[in-house]
């Protein structure tokens, strides 16, 4: 060992674990030692938060009926079998609201009001109309600050879907709701009539334009389309 090596070694092992020795000041060691706790905290707050937005997320999959998560799970099947029974022109005229694979970034619409009108695709019995396309009708989406689910209201129309989009992933989210019927002043709750509970897909598929699909619906047809556009 070089003369002086034992305390030079000692030098810098002192210097390590006063963490430098820049001539740092008591107030700079003190940044150094709280910091991180301080850190850690917000971390935990942050992390908590995100918890519980998570699991409000996720609560569709404990409140989600048997046939309806094999419907929702048999969303493509019901796409191919829709599409194959339409025309190339029906099909066409849409554009990327019939394209299955369409599917971009932030799935769930902003809180507000918004135009929709419904397409019905294919004839589940083999016989009957194979398209049908309704007009608009107004609706809305309230909720969804920060928690990952959002309501979504058709208010007019003798038939209409009401219930929850809750943002499954960062591309779909997932809608579980009921349909409202005629003049009934409230909807069901989801899960208390078979016949009216729905289940379905949110995607966004352009700047300002989305779709809710519904795979084999209860009634009339193998596929339905929800095109939802902001009502201004």
């Amino acid at each position: 060992m070089r003369p002086g090596g034992r305390a030079w070694i000692a030098g810098v092992a002192t210097c390590t674990l006063l963490a430098g020795c820049g001539g740092a000041s008591s107030t700079d060691s003190a940044l150094r030692i709280e910091t991180p706790r301080a850190a850690t905290a917000e971390r935990a707050a942050g992390g908590a938060a995100d918890t519980r937005s998570a699991a409000r997320r996720s609560a569709w999959r404990s409140l989600v009926t048997t046939a309806d998560r094999t419907r929702l799970r048999e969303w493509r099947t019901a796409w191919v079998s829709a599409l194959a029974q339409l025309k190339p022109g029906e099909i066409a005229a849409q554009g990327d609201l019939f394209a299955p694979d369409r599917v971009l970034e932030d799935p769930i619409p902003p809180a507000g009001s918004y135009r929709c009108r419904t397409f019905k695709l294919g004839a589940p019995s083999g016989s009957g109309l194979r398209f049908v396309a309704y007009g608009w009708f107004p609706c809305r989406i309230s909720g969804g600050a920060g928690d990952g689910v959002s309501d979504f209201v058709k208010d007019a129309g003798s038939q209409r879907p009401v219930g929850s989009i809750y943002a499954e992933s960062n591309s779909r989210g997932i809608f579980l709701g009921s349909m409202q019927l005629a003049d009934e002043r409230h909807p069901m709750r989801y899960g208390t009539d078979h016949n009216r509970d729905m289940a379905g897909l949110v995607e966004r598929i352009g700047t300002r334009r989305w779709r809710l699909v519904l795979p084999y619906p209860r009634f009339e047809s193998t596929l339905d389309v929800i095109e939802i556009v902001p009502a201004d």
